[in-house]
């Protein structure tokens, strides 16, 4: 991939960390940076793994997962919070990349403890990415 495709990528990647709460999708994202859809589609997943969907949606979960941890709003104002307009698709994805509901996640959060290294803490409150999540062990 060339210096200028990547540039370009690199954009539209800023612009969804920018603007994961809008409604984004991919003709609006390739009108951005005057490529066609299934050219910054192809683009993206060379450079990136996944595609700006995917990767949408992996930032919104991201901040979700902030805004659930904080415990000051349901699961539906957080999904509306984060840019999504479907509370199953949410649901779902949210499951998906982090391996336990919202509802759960909210009520038991992540195991970050005080005095934790934040590097640790990063890691440890960040979804998967590029593959899903275990999924959580029965009770």
């Amino acid at each position: 991939m060339d210096l200028d495709t990547l540039v370009l990528m690199r954009r539209v990647r800023d612009r969804i960390d920018r603007e994961y709460a809008r409604p984004l999708d991919l003709e609006d994202l390739a009108r951005g940076v005057h490529v066609s859809s299934g050219h910054l589609s192809r683009q993206f997943r060379a450079a990136y793994g996944e595609t700006p969907y995917q990767y949408l949606m992996t930032r919104r979960i991201e901040r979700a997962m902030t805004l659930l941890r904080r415990g000051d709003l349901s699961v539906t104002e957080v999904c509306f919070a984060v840019g999504c307009q479907s509370l199953g698709t949410f649901s779902t994805r949210f499951t998906e990349l982090v391996g336990v509901p919202p509802s759960v996640y909210r009520a038991e959060g992540a195991q970050v403890l005080p005095g934790m290294a934040p590097c640790i803490a990063r890691r440890i409150t960040r979804p998967v990415r590029n593959r899903e999540a275990e999924p959580a062990p029965a009770p």
